[in-house]
């Protein structure tokens, strides 16, 4: 499996990334290809020069317009320009989504319909550039899962057609709000730092967020920012080896946030009291286990597993209903088996299920304890009886997204 991860801790933009690109290996006929197709060969000069930020190297794209035509300004003109087109499917729909993610962007920022969104940031043939060629990068690579740095939320001001704009600049505030996109703080670089092209094309095109907790190097492309900062301007494409077996498609990766804290100042029952809190603000699970602290005294290791968006009000009920004075706090990953939700008809009646893909392929059901239970006390019977009726009516499933 190959994967890629692209490192935008100190900037993001669509010339950097393209740059990147072409660094890690990218031909670029895979760039110009798709451009001649949507009928712009001859109305931009792309020039690819190797250059250094503060002495390290890297490849700086500049996109120079031989003609401008005002059609493609607006959404609707771009829209059309690309499904008309013979792009594959593949690229028509990431370029689309570009393009849709920024045009919904500046209509929410400035309040009108998307359909009236006028492109006053974006150049007519260089975004264009941009984002046909990291798309069609992107294509080219074949990358299995494309994992995301989080990128910097740059400060003061920029001059746009709008005047003088605090940064990050409203429509990137707009997409890192909707999208749920944390941008890191950089109180020591002034300047936009993640420009709309530059968020749009992560929220588009990556599959998580975060580093990878472990990786193997194959090739890094390093792409060159133009703004000259206090300290150097790049972003890292990097393509990750080739794993030994690639997961079944049964298999999801999703992210996690783990917290934990070590305490030893309260009673049991307050551990059990700040437990059941946690579960209730939607942990995923709790445990606990005994440790020994310093000077010999017990002490109990509690660990909460919770999906990154339950993280904030899970890290507050540690210090309104625990005794901690910290929270060791991180981001993790897992793979899960693809499940669904439904119900199945057995001689008892409904029973809320689970359907979950083998990677052999086969479905097998399982239900919560909380329906064994309830089935065994109701009717009298074992819960391996229970569990034995579930399995006789496997066929008889139905899915809560069919609206059965």
């Amino acid at each position: 499996m190959k994967n890629l991860f692209i490192d935008c801790s100190l900037g993001v933009s669509g010339d950097m990334l393209l740059a990147a690109f072409i660094d890690l290996g990218v031909p670029l006929d895979v760039i110009d290809r798709p451009l001649k197709i949507l009928g712009l060969e001859g109305s931009y000069s792309l020039i690819v020069e190797e250059s250094q930020s503060f002495a390290l190297r890297g490849i700086k794209v500049l996109v120079e317009e031989n003609c401008c035509d005002a059609k493609y300004r607006t959404w609707l003109d771009i829209r059309a320009l690309i499904e008309n087109s013979s792009l594959t499917r593949t690229l028509k729909e990431n370029a689309l989504k570009i393009f849709r993610l920024l045009a919904e962007a500046e209509a929410y920022v400035h309040g009108v319909n998307i359909d009236q969104v006028h492109f006053h940031e974006l150049g007519c043939i260089d975004s264009l550039v941009d984002i046909i060629g990291v798309c069609s990068s992107l294509e080219y690579l074949s990358p299995e899962i494309v994992f995301w740095d989080y990128p910097p939320a740059g400060s003061g001001f920029v001059e746009t057609a709008h005047g003088l704009l605090p940064v990050p600049v409203p429509a990137v505030v707009q997409m890192a709000q909707k999208y749920e996109v944390k941008l890191i703080s950089d109180k020591k670089t002034s300047g936009e730092l993640t420009t709309p092209t530059g968020i749009a094309l992560m929220i588009g095109l990556a599959n998580t967020f975060g580093k990878p907790d472990y990786f193997e190097i194959n090739s890094i492309g390093v792409g060159l920012g133009h703004r000259e900062l206090n300290r150097p301007n790049f972003l890292r494409a990097y393509l990750l080896k080739t794993l030994e077996s690639r997961p079944s498609d049964c298999l999801q990766w999703e992210e996690i946030g783990l917290q934990e804290s070590w305490v030893d100042d309260a009673s049991p029952e307050d551990i059990s009291f700040l437990i059941d809190r946690l579960r209730s603000l939607g942990a995923i699970e709790v445990i606990t286990q005994s440790i020994q602290m310093k000077k010999g005294r017990l002490g109990v290791s509690i660990k909460v597993l919770a999906k990154p968006n339950d993280l904030t009000k899970l890290r507050l009920a540690w210090f309104e209903f625990g005794t901690s004075l910290g929270v060791r706090e991180k981001i993790e990953g897992r793979w899960v088996l693809s499940r669904r939700s439904g119900t199945c008809l057995t001689a008892y009646g409904k029973v809320l299920v689970k359907q979950v893909q083998r990677p052999d392929g086969k479905l097998t059901l399982k239900a919560e304890h909380d329906e064994l239970s309830r089935i065994s006390i109701s009717k009298g019977i074992s819960l391996d009886d229970v569990r034995k009726e579930i399995i006789l009516s496997s066929d008889t499933f139905a899915s809560d997204e069919d609206g059965s």
